[in-house]
């Protein structure tokens, strides 16, 4: 027995095989995909612009936070209490 020709053969297979393994990899696999609907994208777009909105709108509360700094702030009791029962009539209360 030639131990030459058993390393030859051996050299020929092992060649083989990696060329089979490098074929099968080389086959297209089916991909995941995913699509977003028009829907999911305006939801999208819309939370990263309430994402950037303040909570507090300063224009608005600058004018009563300093009346109220000052003591000058002043709430009428017939207003709030006339605004409360109406509150309370139509069951938000």
């Amino acid at each position: 027995m030639r131990i030459e020709a058993y390393n030859q053969v051996q050299s020929v297979y092992q060649t083989q095989k990696a060329r089979q393994t490098q074929k099968a990899n080389a086959v297209s696999r089916p991909s995941d995909q995913i699509s977003i609907s028009s829907f999911g994208k305006d939801l999208q777009v819309a939370k990263a612009a309430l994402a950037n909105t303040p909570d507090i709108r300063e224009d608005l509360t600058a004018s009563v936070k300093e009346q109220v700094k000052n003591g000058t702030y002043n709430v009428s009791t017939e207003s709030f209490a006339d605004k409360l029962l109406a509150k309370y009539q139509q069951g938000l209360v």
